[in-house]
Parts: structure tokens; C-alpha cells; sequence
């Protein structure tokens, strides 16, 4: 495992499989078991070259979705 890369963070980096959510064009994107990884300590993540190549070409030709779901607004009240 790989040190922490985050200043006075004592954590390791472990490979795990993660949501990100993203925008294009305005909408919200969710891309599931995205390859990462992750402090044990403060959860910094690091993505690697192949991977985020890898989601920008999911983000140029995106299809039918595999499912969606809700999305909900905080109140302004809220805000």
C-alpha cells in the first residue's frame, strides 16, 4: 500500500471501487464501480490515468443509462 500523499495524513491508500458523481452539459452523472484509491484515514482518492480516460469516453458517448435515480433539491430556506 501506498503512503498518504495528503500533508500530516498517516493513512494508506487501499484499492476500492467507488461512486463519482459528475456534470456535463448540465446534468448530473453518477458512474458506479470507478477503480480508486482511497486513504483509510482522511478518504483522499486518487484515480489513475487509464481510469479517468476511461470516463471521459463513458462521458462523450453516453447511452441509455443502467438506472436512475432520485435527485432532490435543498430548500433555499435550507441553503
Amino acid at each position: 500500500m501506498k503512503q498518504c500523499s495528503i500533508k500530516n495524513c498517516q493513512g494508506q491508500y487501499e484499492k476500492k471501487y467507488i461512486p463519482r458523481l459528475l456534470k456535463r452539459k448540465g446534468e448530473l452523472i453518477v458512474l458506479e464501480n470507478v477503480p480508486a484509491d482511497v486513504c483509510s484515514v482522511c478518504g483522499d482518492v486518487l484515480i489513475s490515468l487509464e481510469t479517468a480516460e476511461a470516463m471521459e469516453l463513458i462521458l462523450e458517448n453516453l447511452g441509455t443509462p443502467s438506472k436512475t435515480i432520485p435527485a432532490y433539491k435543498l430548500t433555499e430556506s435550507l441553503a
